[in-house]
């Protein structure tokens, strides 16, 4: 079993802490968990938060040793972390573990120098400050995550859901994740290359885009226009468009587009339909069309991507 180790540095928010345990335990293999998921501190015991709660860790950082995966959440301490969880953090990275952070856990990834070099965002308001801070860091202050080989990192919040959901895509594929995503009743997909939902209001008058994205969903087969969806949505292409910024955070036609790959990566998953008819039911039109927007998407061809995610007893 996958083991992840999330490490708590005080005062450490408590919805980031949340994410992993929430995302990673929801998630499933043949009937049983995917990752085991030990939070640790320097000291176990009582952690204080940045509100009025307080949290008891159960773990100390010998975790690390043994974890497949170690993650540091979001703190509001931006002075030098405990020079034992930077340690921990180095050496968890020497020997080939995945590391990540969300949100402001950025900035201990980056003390640790495990950011040098590399693309990081974090929470954008603090955007400003790692870059600052830490020149020899890449900061993308603009996105939701950010994967440079081995070491992702996160905004803030909601965005830690995604990174999450984005490594059991990657450990896993498409099926497990959206699973995932429908049990926590969050997005399945939000990419990191997304921008930070930054000053962007959404509608409070109650109107939502959520019956017309079910719509699309059954016909994704299908070819479908921004005027399809406006029509279906009783509203003008221009308020479609502003709305779906809104909700969504992209263009309808950028979001039927990831849809139709996450259906075709579900497809590759659990059947045995040829890449011909996986783009066909996806609506992506054909073999070489599904082939260069997984590629993009996920470095690897069709073929590629059956092989390392496919379901046992698969159906066509």
């Amino acid at each position: 079993m996958h083991r992840i180790a999330v490490v708590a540095v005080a005062p450490v928010t408590a919805f980031d802490l949340s994410i992993p345990e929430l995302v990673f335990g929801a998630a499933e293999v043949a009937g049983r968990p995917a990752y085991e998921v030990l939070v640790c501190a320097p000291e176990p015991g009582p952690v204080e938060t940045t509100g009025s709660l307080r949290v008891v860790v159960p773990h100390g950082l010998e975790v690390l040793a043994g974890a497949d995966t170690v993650m540091v959440t979001g703190s509001g301490s931006r002075a030098e972390a405990d020079p034992r969880v930077l340690a921990a953090l180095r050496a968890a990275a020497g020997r080939g573990a995945r590391i990540a952070s969300i949100c402001t856990g950025a900035f201990v990834l980056a003390q640790a120098g495990l950011l040098d070099g590399r693309n990081a965002t974090t929470y954008w308001v603090q955007a400003g400050a790692l870059g600052h801070r830490f020149p020899s860091v890449r900061v993308l202050p603009d996105v939701l995550f950010v994967e440079d080989g081995p070491v992702l990192t996160s905004a803030g919040l909601t965005a830690g859901i995604d990174l999450c959901l984005h490594m059991v895509r990657a450990d896993h594929g498409a099926t497990v994740a959206n699973a995932v995503a429908r049990l926590t009743v969050v997005s399945a997909v939000r990419h990191g290359g997304q921008e930070q939902s930054v000053g962007r209001p959404v509608a409070a008058d109650g109107s939502s885009l959520a019956a017309t994205r079910g719509w699309a969903l059954d016909r994704l087969d299908r070819p479908l226009s921004s005027a399809e969806l406006a029509a279906h949505a009783g509203v003008s292409v221009r308020t479609l468009h502003r709305r779906f910024l809104a909700e969504a955070g992209v263009s309808p036609l950028q979001w039927l587009l990831t849809q139709r790959i996450e259906r075709a990566r579900e497809l590759l998953e659990s059947t045995d339909l040829s890449v011909e008819q996986v783009a066909g039911r996806s609506g992506l039109g054909g073999a070489d069309s599904l082939r260069r927007h997984l590629v993009q998407r996920v470095g690897l061809t069709p073929r590629a991507y059956r092989a390392k995610f496919a379901r046992p007893g698969r159906r066509v």
